[in-house]
């Protein structure tokens, strides 16, 4: 099997066969992001070699395959007809699969339309990872998401509507201190209106080289700390009506919040007011990421 440049997938993916469909992303300008900013350049695979990496991993790891990740960073801008071609053979290949999921940022999902979606879905398409970050149009222009709050909830609906899950991330702190209530109260806002399968927070970590890393160290964006990260967390959370399964469970959190809204709503935010009364030094340290 084939790999180019930096491989990631979500945790909810550790056990899923990894094939590589795209390098890189077509976007690559979000301000927070390390993962392309030094390359590769984005690129499709031929179908044909996707397959071949497809019948070799049958040969290593046999039929009884159920979960397949298809990376790289925004596979979803992949033609249509193609991602439904590997969708599609994957299942004649791994009889079992049970799930085939990929990475796609709003906009793209939007360009599908739904009847894109929801030839994907029918070809075996079943979950889409997709980087919300944030609900605050302000916020996504600064980060140059490039997308905007509109255009990610109707994405998101029509994700849900072609009968594909969709996993949206949380950026905690990714307003820094100038627009953490816009960005709490706004992203509370676009999740009640998409209503999506599973809410996944993350806590922002600069990472090195990144145009946000750079604002930092000038002094032009302020970081939470982790009490502010955790009120910005309960105010989002007092502000849900969804029936979403939420979880943290990434190494960027300072603590772990895993249930289903609304009913662990209140022990979530229990979770969080034992947690603010700890002193701040007792929460993972402040670092710089580099991966």
């Amino acid at each position: 099997m084939h790999f180019e440049g930096p491989i990631y997938r979500p945790p909810s993916e550790a056990n899923s066969l990894l094939i590589q469909a795209t390098v890189g992303c077509p976007h690559n300008r979000c301000t927070f992001c390390m993962v392309y900013k030094r390359g590769p350049r984005f690129k499709v695979r031929k179908v044909s070699e996707i397959k071949k990496d497809i019948c070799e991993a049958r040969q290593i790891y046999g039929p009884g395959i159920r979960t397949l990740f298809f990376p790289a960073g925004n596979t979803i801008a992949m033609k249509t007809d193609d991602l439904c071609a590997i969708c599609r053979f994957s299942h004649e290949v791994f009889p079992d699969l049970e799930r085939i999921t990929v990475y796609g940022s709003s906009q793209y999902i939007y360009k599908k339309g739904l009847e894109g979606l929801q030839r994907l879905a029918d070809a075996g398409l079943s979950r889409i990872h997709v980087g919300l970050e944030s609900g605050d149009d302000e916020i996504l222009r600064r980060i140059q998401k490039g997308t905007h709050c509109r255009e990610q909830i109707e994405a998101g609906k029509m994700t849900m509507a072609a009968g594909i899950e969709l996993s949206l991330y949380v950026i905690l702190g990714i307003g820094g201190k100038d627009r953490t209530r816009e960005h709490a109260t706004e992203t509370a806002r676009v999740l009640n209106e998409i209503n999506p399968d599973f809410i996944r927070l993350r806590t922002l970590v600069p990472k090195i080289h990144t145009p946000l890393l750079n604002d930092i160290e000038a002094g032009q964006f302020q970081l939470l700390s982790p009490h502010e990260v955790l009120e910005e967390t309960a105010t989002i959370l007092k502000l849900l009506k969804v029936q979403s399964f939420l979880t943290s469970d990434h190494y960027t959190n300072y603590i772990n919040l895993e249930g289903r809204l609304p009913d662990a709503k209140k022990w979530f935010l229990k979770q969080i007011h034992h947690a603010m009364k700890r002193d701040e030094t007792t929460f993972r340290p402040f670092f710089i990421g580099t991966q």
